[in-house]
């Protein structure tokens, strides 16, 4: 930080530019110590979009700070590789820090998902004649609502901008292929009563106590275990919020209990919401936010190729991510990236550097058609049926 000799103020200074010829663990740690949790994401959107700009490669557009970098070299097929910038908020877990006796890196954002968006830098700057045209996607306010993620407003705003035959978004997957995504949304579930005195409770209806069955209801709940294409996928009820009181001496008339559901994509979201409305029935249920899940689609073409060069394991997952927005697209995808999700947000968030190196090399050989049997044109094959894909 700078001081301004006449102001005395802080005047912030701009983080250096990103060396794209670094190694991808050298990348990471630089977008570790870049700080950007959501909505405060310039500077790195600054430093990546600068840094893209200077490969002549590459066409690079930017809305809001979301960057997206494409090739136009008349391939066959197009394939996105997205990832998000920002990061939940500071935990006492900046600088990144390297173990080189275990080999982790440590910090905000290694995990969740910073290799990943480093991997993405290297390929984009070293890939320059890939078998399929590429779109880069570095974008924002992911951890937040939906209503501020970059994905989102950009499908919005220039769909044709992620138009593609197969996406690979890089959350953390333990680098192994996590195939589509459970579903989420919030409900507010509403116990009612009647105010009075707490000196003469029996005069009034205590909200916050009636509130004990619903609770009750979330600790019995059995969750679903679909199995889908193979892969088994965990449903969740939660309440992860609660509110209700008026004063110290007044019984509550309203007691709020905020209750995520995660489910299987097996399920609409007018589904999932039947499912909790019905849960809580005769409670007053109320829908706060909502997004559908992404199936599998591992029967498509281009995404059984994809896990064949990547190492052909696949794993179901439990979290939502945007893979679904791509699946509202017609675009088969993905989750693929360096790190363990359990990892993510947690103050000792961390991610193997070989996992990092294993993502970069593994996409690199798929990008360059270097598999066993020459150039991999299955991509572009996928194209009539990816509608109901990922």
């Amino acid at each position: 930080m700078l001081t301004d000799p006449v102001t005395a103020d802080a005047v912030p200074t701009a983080p250096p530019p990103l060396d794209l010829t670094a190694d991808a663990v050298t990348l990471t740690r630089r977008l570790v110590d870049i700080e950007s949790v959501s909505r405060d994401e310039q500077a790195i959107a600054d430093a990546v979009e600068a840094a893209l700009r200077a490969l002549p490669h590459l066409s690079v557009e930017r809305r809001g700070h979301t960057i997206v970098a494409r090739t136009d070299l008349g391939r066959a097929s197009r394939v996105v590789i997205a990832g998000h910038l920002d990061t939940v908020p500071v935990n006492d877990n900046l600088p990144s820090r390297l173990d080189e006796e275990t080999g982790l890196l440590h910090g905000l954002g290694t995990c969740d998902m910073k290799g990943g968006d480093a991997v993405i830098l290297r390929l984009a700057a070293t890939v320059a004649e890939p078998v399929h045209d590429l779109t880069f996607v570095l974008y924002e306010a992911e951890e937040i609502d939906a209503r501020y993620n970059g994905l989102r407003l950009l499908s919005e705003s220039d769909p044709e901008l992620l138009a593609a035959d197969f996406a690979v978004l890089m959350e953390p997957s333990n680098a192994v292929v996590e195939a589509g995504c459970q579903g989420t949304l919030r409900v507010e579930v509403r116990t009612r009563g009647e105010r009075a005195h707490s000196a003469r409770a029996w005069r009034g209806v205590n909200a916050i106590h009636g509130a004990a069955d619903v609770l009750g209801r979330l600790r019995d709940y059995q969750p679903r275990r679909p199995v889908i294409d193979g892969l088994e996928y965990h449903e969740g009820l939660n309440a992860v919020f609660i509110s209700g009181g008026v004063a110290g001496n007044v019984l509550p008339d309203e007691c709020v209990i905020e209750v995520n559901h995660r489910f299987a994509p097996d399920r609409s979201e007018a589904e999932a919401l039947a499912f909790v409305t019905d849960f809580f029935a005769p409670y007053d249920v109320t829908l706060t936010d909502t997004a559908p899940g992404a199936l599998p689609g591992l029967d498509r073409p281009a995404a059984a190729a994809f896990v064949e060069a990547v190492g052909g394991v696949v794993n179901p997952k439990f979290g939502w991510t945007d893979v679904a927005r791509f699946t509202a697209l017609g675009v088969p995808a993905v989750n693929y990236g360096p790190g363990d999700p359990m990892l993510a947000h947690k103050q000792e968030e961390h991610v193997p550097v070989a996992q990092i190196e294993r993502c970069e090399q593994q996409l690199r050989a798929w990008l360059e058609g270097r598999g066993s049997d020459g150039p991999d044109d299955s991509v572009g094959d996928d194209v009539e049926g990816r509608v109901e894909g990922a």
